[in-house]
């Protein structure tokens, strides 16, 4: 977290947007980013499950009856995908709450403009858990003292919320070794041994599964019940100079979970627009919840934990950075 919002400089932001292989390119205003009535947008995401309703929204025209066409560039996690929203690369990210409530805390100019994923909140039954490899000797979340145990960024929402896990089960988290891996690397470092466990999500949780891996924990339920995960975001800037096209995208990704919520099978195919995820094992990938709105209550849970594991400079301002 600390060398990747270390400093407030556009020029560090620069730096690590494009170090997570972000694409090129300045921010687009209303004007230079229209085309016959068109404006497109640089939305920054990740490549997993979350963000099908985005893919989805588009092929069926909810963005463009508004004006608006998408165009997706994916990054590792939230926190490489807030630098690219500040510097203007991109116009709208996906990020983990965490993310932004790190960024907030720092005064990073960042605002949520509209809800993005949450948790089922059904333990065994959730888009993020964690695994170990089949045959493994670890039966707990407390049993991982001591072990490697993979998350996508580390200082981030899914670090917490293995702590969490760990907590629950009885153990002791600041025991755990946690490595840095992109979800995609997850199931073949798992297989391998390279790593004794891993926090993973959709699809990449169907694919370990499909390898004989066996979930120890929902630690995204653990964190608590119905949990707001991501929430897509601009900048403050973007917002007050862009108003209308945030308002048009904020209308269209609230139509798009709206439909991917009712039509689970679509979404399932927009997701082999994104990922390699073979047919058999994307018929395996448990959703996630797509609400309209941001759960609140459970945004001040993961703040609380993120407060105890010591990633905030200050509390985060969820007034300000919350739609």
């Amino acid at each position: 977290m600390r060398r990747l919002l270390a400093g407030l400089a556009v020029g560090s932001f620069l730096v690590a947007a494009s170090a997570c292989g972000s694409s090129g390119g300045g921010g687009a205003s209303d004007k230079n980013a229209s085309s016959g009535g068109t404006t497109t947008v640089k939305v920054g995401v990740i490549p997993i499950v979350d963000v099908a309703p985005l893919y989805l929204g588009q092929q069926k025209g909810f963005y463009s009856k508004r004006g608006l066409k998408l165009s997706m560039t994916t990054a590792q996690g939230g926190a490489a995908i807030v630098p690219g929203v500040v510097s203007g690369q991109f116009q709208f990210g996906f990020s983990n709450m965490t993310s932004l409530m790190i960024a907030q805390s720092q005064n990073v100019p960042v605002k949520a403009v509209v809800n993005g994923v949450a948790s089922t909140g059904v333990t065994g039954k959730d888009f993020g858990a964690i695994t170990v490899k089949k045959g493994s000797p670890i039966k707990s979340a407390k049993e991982l003292e001591g072990k490697k145990v993979a998350v996508n960024t580390l200082k981030n929402i899914n670090e917490t919320a293995v702590r969490e896990s760990v907590r629950k089960a009885g153990g002791d988290p600041s025991k755990v070794k946690f490595v840095e891996l992109a979800f995609d690397q997850m199931p073949a470092a798992l297989d391998s041994g390279q790593i004794d466990a891993a926090m993973v999500v959709e699809p990449a949780l169907a694919t370990v599964k499909s390898q004989g891996a066996t979930e120890i924990a929902s630690s995204l339920v653990d964190v608590a019940k119905g949990l707001t995960v991501a929430m897509y975001f601009t900048s403050t800037q973007y917002e007050q100079k862009n108003p209308d096209v945030v308002r048009k995208f904020q209308e269209a990704t609230a139509e798009s979970l709206a439909y991917a919520d009712a039509h689970p099978d679509e979404v399932r195919q927009a997701v082999t627009t994104y990922t390699k995820i073979p047919a058999a094992t994307l018929a395996q990938v448990t959703l996630p919840k797509w609400p309209a709105e941001p759960n609140r209550a459970s945004i001040e849970a993961l703040e609380k934990l993120g407060e105890q594991d010591g990633l905030f400079k200050s509390t985060p301002d969820l007034d300000k950075l919350l739609p």
